[in-house]
């Protein structure tokens, strides 16, 4: 795997997040559609790579380290340049890849730059679900970004996913509480990632990411929060938890497809987020 093919897949990923001049809390979808605004989280879930990303000619993502995940950003809808290079080679080298991208108002998502199954550079788009969750319940969201055959995601010794393959999630809501989890070979009981406690909060949407690869023995787990969602329509995103903390998985559901360098569009709560090729 070359640098110019990771870092143009980390491109696409943080190509949304432009025009922000802090992190800031993340507005209800409703306002955010509005008020002109998008709120983006960005998760850098390849090895071994570290990038800077630019915009409009200004450094929005110095040094970005692999297993990054940043706050969630809320953003002006618009137009932007985005321009890519490996770590300390910009602004005045040749980027790795340059875009244009579109933002629109209203967009609540995850962009991961990660891994495919085989080990080759990929973008997704996640929704994040910030519906409300029963009282006593917490939900549970498993995203699969590793470079890893299908797996099983286990609570106490039981299957509770299965068969989940990168790059899908899938979700439900659980009783609230600690749970120990671990990552299994798909119909087996070999452990891959784990096992790791998590501590599933009533009201909070939990989003597990499983990255990394396997064949170089490091996968890793990732967790990012959207919290008082039992009491409204739409939480606010509370960022990650831990420090790049190890091991767990993910998987089934809502994804983008890119071919190449030509990209698609993704469907993120009823609008489109539209990255082109310049």
């Amino acid at each position: 795997m070359t640098p110019r093919p990771t870092a143009a897949a980390l491109a696409l990923a943080t190509a949304t997040v432009i025009g922000f001049a802090a992190a800031a809390p993340a507005l209800a979808a409703p306002s955010a559609e509005a008020d002109g605004k998008a709120t983006v989280s960005v998760f850098h879930a390849v090895p071994d790579l570290k990038v800077d990303v630019y915009a409009n000619g200004k450094e929005l993502l110095p040094d970005f380290e692999p297993g990054t995940l940043t706050d969630p950003l809320e953003l002006d809808a618009g137009s932007y340049d985005i321009k890519v290079f490996k770590d300390g080679e910009g602004p005045d080298g040749t980027p790795a890849i340059e875009k244009k991208v579109e933002v629109p108002a209203g967009a609540n998502a995850t962009l991961v730059a990660h891994l495919t199954a085989e080990g080759k550079p990929a973008l997704n788009a996640f929704v994040n679900d910030l519906s409300k969750v029963p009282a006593g319940k917490a939900r549970l969201t498993v995203r699969h970004v590793a470079a890893a055959p299908a797996v099983d995601v286990r609570a106490g010794g039981t299957p509770v996913f299965k068969g989940l393959e990168n790059p899908k999630e899938t979700k439900g809501e659980v009783d609230a509480g600690k749970v120990t989890a671990d990552v299994t070979l798909a119909g087996t009981d070999t452990v891959a990632i784990g096992p790791a406690e998590l501590d599933l909060a009533e009201g909070v949407n939990t989003v597990v990411y499983a990255w990394g690869s396997a064949s170089d023995k490091n996968l890793a787990l990732k967790t990012q929060t959207f919290k008082d969602l039992h009491s409204a329509p739409h939480g606010v995103p509370a960022g990650e938890t831990g420090q790049n903390a190890t091991n767990s998985a993910g998987i089934a559901g809502w994804s983008v497809a890119f071919g190449g360098l030509a990209v698609a569009g993704a469907a993120i709560g009823g609008r489109r987020l539209f990255i082109s090729h310049r």
